[in-house]
């Protein structure tokens, strides 16, 4: 399996070493055969090549089997047009990378919560209110004249298929539950095409519940009643919020894995940002990011009907939860002692250690 390997900006070449640790042990135990190919994005590479994203890696992409991608300081690039491109918006729109699959399951010493999490959300990715990958040509968002700024909210049908679709297909596997969770009191026209390609979608899918639910309640109702959801399907800007509010209710936004799924490309990527704050120092907590990767080598299992890659993304998983578990072996940010680097030792050496035959 070739992974193509894009470290980004801030904290990202930190925390990847830290996930790529994990992966190499891994790939030991249970001789996986992953092949790594690293690359520059980001600042790094705006300062050798001119561009925050070179041509060669967006060939290389349809060409591997699957993307580590850290996060990115896209805020700080210049204009589109000297270099700046936001890789995680790019990947995701040029791929057509319509889902972005976000668990969140509570961890008890570190949630907020009065009752367990565990869902999933599901957001669209590549249009909505996201004004710099919504149109095909210029952006969403403009000034008529310098008291007025308007942006469009881009809604299509095929979007709303493709994430639905993902949806379905997660919550089969799961408690058989569907959340649509959307504004169409308000926004009749743009989230009332949301629903009606939800609702078609779950027609299909006639062994999993659909329920329909106002952003605003669902909002409060993760705080209140987070037992009662299993999967939720949303919109781009309704998900990237519920998301963010459903990881750090679990524990903290550093905890929530994330990938970004199309029809044959998978993007593993951490659901936070770069942290240039506390970049260079080895503090950072890579939990999102060896999660994103056990989720991609998830993905590839079942692609592949890989029981070793599979059972991987598994060994993974509960090799973080175990950490997480334990003050001893957690991260600072989550009041523990560990550093970036003893954090991946820590999970490594609970990864199981016995190889399949």
């Amino acid at each position: 399996m070739e992974l193509l390997v894009l470290p980004g900006d801030g904290i990202g070449p930190e925390i990847t070493v830290a996930t790529l640790e994990v992966l190499r042990v891994v790939d030991e135990r249970l001789r996986l055969g992953l092949e790594v190919e690293q690359h520059d994005i980001g600042l790094a590479s705006l300062a050798s090549t001119g561009t925050t994203l070179p041509a060669e890696v967006m060939t290389r992409i349809p060409q591997v089997d699957g993307v580590l991608l850290g996060p990115v300081s896209h805020y700080d690039y210049p204009p589109r047009d000297e270099g700046g491109i936001n890789p995680s918006a790019e990947l995701r729109t040029v791929f057509e990378l319509f889902s972005n699959v976000r668990p969140s399951r509570s961890h008890p010493e570190l949630s907020v919560l009065r009752t367990p999490m565990d869902l999933v959300i599901v957001r669209e990715n590549t249009e909505g209110f996201y004004a710099d990958r919504n149109m095909h040509a210029g952006t969403g968002e403009f000034m008529p004249d310098p008291d007025l700024a308007l942006a469009v909210r881009k809604i299509s049908a095929r979007a709303c298929r493709a994430v639905a679709r993902t949806a379905f297909e997660l919550a089969q596997d799961r408690r058989r539950k569907v959340t649509a969770v959307h504004k169409a009191n308000v926004l009749k026209l743009s989230d009332g095409l949301f629903l009606r390609e939800v609702r078609a979608v779950a027609a299909e899918f006639p062994d999993v519940e659909l329920e329909e639910l106002i952003v605003d309640a669902t909002a409060a109702l993760l705080i209140r009643r987070p037992e009662t959801f299993d999967v939720l399907v949303t919109t781009n800007m309704f998900g990237d919020i519920l998301s963010d509010e459903a990881s750090e209710l679990s524990g903290s936004l550093g905890l929530g894995g994330s990938i970004n799924v199309g029809a044959d490309i998978c993007v593993a990527q951490a659901q936070h940002g770069s942290a240039p704050d506390i970049a260079g120092r080895g503090v950072a907590n890579p939990t999102s990011l060896i999660l994103s990767a056990a989720m991609l080598l998830g993905w590839l299992g079942r692609r592949h009907e890989s029981a070793s890659l599979t059972g991987a993304a598994a060994m993974i998983t509960a090799a973080v939860h175990a950490s997480l578990s334990d003050p001893g072996t957690r991260t600072r940010d989550v009041g523990g002692q560990l550093g970036t680097a003893d954090f991946a030792a820590a999970v490594s050496a609970l990864v199981e250690p016995t190889p399949l035959p």
